[in-house]
């Protein structure tokens, strides 16, 4: 099974980084967002990704490039102008990168890699969130039922405190848990026929796709409880990289 990341858009929420690089290049740990989102999908025993690029996708395009080079020993030769990797501890991926243009909107992405996702189901999500979550177990609900396409529900923690008054009176409760609230949490499990619901360039997966599937009665939803985390700012970067330096990453499910 296929692993297709929408990787190409501009982060323009987290400027401070998305300036040099695309947000899913941030890193987390010494590692982009992006390598700790491939984890949790090696975890599942999917190897083989898709990753479709837009805003400086050459900086990915370079990663990934040099990524085995940079996971192993090696000597150089310099009277020979040689290069020899010694031991490469790099994962065993296969990773397809696709240029979809930088305007491209997310269902214009997905409806490029038409060729390379195949017949077969496949799984995609988006190149900025980390979960605890057991793919596998997305994927075995997909399969139970007939819908095209199975979105992951999550309830992400709140930003904010909450306040419950009473009168003049005040609780106020330091960034609760959302009560009841389910959204868009990404690690899909679709079949190919989803790409027939996309236009074109211009369409925004999110919207007509979406709901077109869900009047069609073909929008399933997966329930995670557990942990997902969304980085969308420099705050979020900071929380997550204080996570995983003091050992607490809850995405960490891979040995």
């Amino acid at each position: 099974m296929k692993a297709v990341i929408l990787a190409g858009g501009r982060g323009t929420r987290i400027s401070e980084e998305s300036g040099t690089r695309p947000k899913p290049m941030v890193e987390i740990g010494g590692k982009p967002i992006l390598w700790h989102i491939m984890k949790i999908y090696e975890r599942a025993g999917i190897t083989d990704f898709v990753i479709l690029l837009g805003y400086k996708g050459y900086v990915i395009k370079e990663y990934f490039a040099n990524y085995a080079l940079h996971s192993a020993n090696v000597r150089i030769d310099f009277a020979n102008d040689t290069v020899q990797p010694l031991k490469s501890t790099c994962e065993p991926w296969s990773v397809t990168l696709l240029d979809t243009g930088i305007n491209t909107m997310t269902g214009g992405r997905l409806l490029q890699a038409r060729e390379f996702i195949g017949d077969d189901t496949f799984c995609f999500t988006y190149g900025d969130g980390v979960t605890d979550l057991d793919i596998r177990e997305v994927i075995d609900f997909h399969g139970s039922h007939e819908s095209k396409l199975t979105v992951t529900a999550v309830q992400p923690p709140s930003r904010y405190g909450r306040l419950a008054i009473d009168g003049n009176l005040a609780t106020f409760k330091e960034k609760p848990a959302e009560d009841g609230g389910w959204i868009n949490g990404g690690y899909f499990v679709a079949d190919p026929s989803i790409l027939d619901y996309i236009e074109g360039e211009s369409t925004v997966f999110e919207q007509e796709p979406l709901e077109h599937l869900s009047a069609d009665g073909q929008l399933a939803a997966y329930r995670h409880d557990g942990y997902w985390y969304g980085m969308d700012t420099l705050w979020d970067k900071i929380v997550l990289n204080g996570l995983w330096d003091n050992g607490q990453a809850p995405w960490k499910v891979w040995k």
